[in-house]
């Protein structure tokens, strides 16, 4: 690609944004991408900012905010990267999504804790409204950064981008999502694994050897397309495999992912069963909230002028699979 992609990083300066900051810089490095740093000043709608008392307190705000961005400018300036910084004052997920319109970023990067170091609960979170809503993919990191990973000159300390498990269920979003993660696996060396879950059918009267039949059939149609999705990604040069699991999707996905040392999920936010654009309930949520590692959700991927696709369209039969 000769487009500079431009990577669009939303920090509090928690623990867990120390997280997502080194897969921020890691890739601003990797994929030579311009890079925003953006801190919010949370400030509820409503009040008047020119309210003596409000006024001091975003001013205290904006001073410590702005001591923390020229620290982590340094931090990234160590590791050879340049980087914007960008403040603003409102509702957190508002921001970030205007900023990322404003900008035509690429790429957002969250973490999904913050400051209070809650357990992860995405529903009504900065992270979960801008996964729903945004005008690209995001990247949600929930590890905390670890001890010695923070200093160094090396742009990727602490961070792996070599295993990549991309969940398939043939519906157009979930082959978005490969087709972002074949740019995101080209440009870091790294290879993908596609897992395509088969979930248990409940038998009712209708039991019979026919419809056992018809399950075995459709399991060989699902194989044939997972090969044909393989052979294509191999073709553009990624080394592929392919998966096929029985369960629910959910818990398949993240037990596949922990067994396999996956360093990256990328998944689509709603699937076959024609899901609104909200995640809200869905297999996409239930991964972010749990999964130990890293998780690119892709609602509205985004590829520069001129590219050519990598992933086939892919018809499955209509049947209860």
């Amino acid at each position: 690609m000769t487009e500079r992609l431009h990577i669009l990083f939303a920090t509090d300066f928690s623990r867990w944004a120390a997280g997502a900051e080194a897969y921020a810089c890691c890739l601003a490095s990797v994929w030579r991408a311009d890079l925003t740093v953006m801190t919010v000043l949370e400030f509820p709608p409503g009040l008047n900012p020119e309210y003596p008392v409000n006024r001091m307190y975003l001013t205290e705000l904006m001073k410590t905010a702005t001591a923390q961005l020229a620290d982590l400018k340094a931090r990234a300036a160590a590791r050879g990267i340049s980087i914007h910084t960008r403040t603003a004052t409102g509702i957190p997920s508002e921001e970030l999504l205007a900023a990322a319109k404003a900008e035509d970023s690429d790429l957002i990067v969250v973490g999904t804790k913050g400051k209070t170091g809650l357990e992860h609960v995405l529903v009504g979170s900065t992270a979960e409204r801008v996964i729903r809503t945004a005008p690209c993919p995001v990247l949600a990191v929930r590890m905390e950064r670890r001890e010695g990973e923070a200093g160094g000159s090396d742009p990727c300390r602490g961070v792996s981008l070599e295993r990549i498990l991309v969940p398939i269920d043939f519906s157009d979003c979930s082959l978005d999502a490969l087709e972002y993660a074949v740019q995101v696996a080209r440009r870091s060396g790294a290879s993908i694994r596609l897992l395509h879950v088969l979930e248990p059918v409940s038998y009712g009267l209708d039991f019979s050897l026919l419809h056992v039949a018809k399950r075995e059939k459709m399991r060989e149609v699902i194989r044939e397309r997972l090969s044909d999705l393989a052979k294509a990604l191999v073709e553009a040069q990624v080394r592929t495999d392919v998966e096929l699991h029985g369960g629910l999707p959910p818990d398949s996905v993240l037990e596949r992912a922990k067994t396999m040392q996956a360093d990256l999920i990328v998944m689509g936010t709603h699937g076959r069963r024609g899901l609104s654009h909200t995640i809200s309930g869905s297999v996409a949520e239930a991964v972010l909230r749990k999964s130990s590692c890293p998780v690119l959700t892709v609602r509205s991927p985004k590829f520069s002028a001129g590219h050519r696709r990598v992933v086939p369209p892919i018809d499955l039969p209509a049947a209860n699979v």
